[in-house]
């Protein structure tokens, strides 16, 4: 667009030469002559003006030329001052932010999604994914995790905290299953060490008895009360041995509590186990494991986080789409952050767009200023060629008129 411009305004130069030859020729002439002439002014005028916002014209060193490279630390903090004033003030953002539905948005992008466009989005979030999990040193981070978590846990005092649950357990009778399960494992466990009880009863009876066999039935009779009795505590929920154990439980529930000599036993054995090594080795096992078995499922196209992946995704779109409130908690917290952010960081942005353009060298920022508008300067350019054409004609028709 340069080059036509200068062409142009070569070509009025010429027109004009032209018909300054033969003005005299014919009544026309003088009428082509003023086009000419005021266009070859208008054209050399916005030629000087466009030339000079970026360089020194034909390399002259007038005043005021040379503008944009001259003044480019002022223009830079110019810019820096409309941005802040004008984008990054909280009222603004605020403002700009209540227009904008971004979890609307967000879900009409998930749902409307062309199949291959959701294949790359599922397929671009599990491999940042797999890739930030591969990144990451296991030990150094399942460490972190680790300390962190027992840092967490050496705040809480665990025993006030058992004996509130196990106190609420009871209140809504959610204690029975644990009840029955210690009567069923007592069960199961005299079962499986029957023989030793009988060789327990046997060895202390007396000689008689066992001259007599009556230590084999003596142990029977034994057994079969202790199973009857387990039975009968396990199907009554009145039974008085059943009593006994749920006062227990209650009576643990309060010293878990109230007992400073209880609560200070269970945070004796807190602590023993987070200070344990086998505890630690067990918690990196488990790390590995889990980390291990994410970047296998990610792997996976036809796994939990990859071939459902973008369904899941598909489904939170059409929540968002679908739910008012959702979206209106979701955009007052982009609202909020964004505002935040403009409030906190808006001078170091602003400070940043100046800085940056200060550190271009005067070539640099005359080169993309021009780049970027460069081409409407140089429409400029030929619209005051042409404009200076027709203003010319206009007066030399008031001079033949007066």
């Amino acid at each position: 667009m340069r080059i036509t411009a200068t062409l142009l305004l070569v070509a009025m130069a010429g027109l004009f030469g032209f018909a300054l030859h033969f003005e005299d020729s014919h009544p026309a002439w003088p009428w082509v002559l003023a086009f000419s002439e005021a266009a070859m002014v208008g054209g050399l005028a916005d030629w000087f003006a466009v030339t000079a916002l970026f360089r020194h014209p034909l390399g002259l060193p007038i005043p005021h030329t040379a503008i944009i490279p001259t003044n480019k630390d002022r223009i830079a903090d110019s810019m820096a001052g409309f941005l802040r004033q004008n984008f990054l003030t909280p009222l603004v953002v605020a403002r700009r932010m209540r227009e904008v539905n971004v979890a609307r948005a967000a879900g009409e992008f998930l749902v409307q999604q062309r199949e291959g466009e959701a294949g790359r989005l599922r397929a671009g979030v599990i491999q940042l994914a797999v890739d930030l999990l591969q990144s990451l040193d296991p030990d150094r981070l399942g460490n972190q995790v680790k300390a962190g978590l027992a840092r967490q846990i050496e705040k809480v005092e665990v025993s006030p905290l058992l004996g509130k649950m196990l106190d609420a357990a009871i209140a809504d009778q959610r204690h029975r299953p644990l009840v029955d399960g210690m009567i069923r494992w007592t069960g199961e466990t005299l079962e499986a060490n029957e023989d030793m009880v009988r060789a327990m009863i046997q060895n202390r009876a007396n000689a008689v008895l066992r001259w007599t066999g009556l230590d084999e039935r003596l142990a029977n009779s034994v057994l079969d009360g202790l199973y009857r009795l387990l039975a009968e505590v396990l199907v009554d929920p009145g039974h008085p041995l059943r009593g006994k154990l749920e006062a227990g439980l209650a009576g643990l529930a309060a010293d878990l509590q109230a007992d400073p000599a209880m609560r200070a036993k269970v945070e004796q054995l807190k602590n023993d186990l987070l200070s344990n090594p086998a505890v630690g080795d067990w918690w990196m096992g488990i790390w590995e494991r889990l980390r291990l078995g994410l970047i296998d499922m990610a792997r996976d196209p036809n796994g939990a986080l990859g071939g459902q992946f973008g369904q899941a995704l598909k489904e939170l779109g059409e929540t968002l789409k679908a739910d008012p409130a959702l979206q209106l908690q979701i955009n007052r917290l982009v609202r909020r952050t964004v505002v935040g952010i403009a409030s906190r960081h808006g001078e170091q942005i602003v400070r940043l767009v100046s800085e940056t353009v200060k550190g271009w060298d005067a070539q640099t920022i005359t080169t993309r200023i021009e780049r970027a508008v460069g081409r409407d300067l140089q429409f400029i350019r030929i619209n005051g060629t042409l404009v200076g054409g027709l203003v010319g004609l206009a007066i030399h028709a008031l001079t033949l008129v007066v």
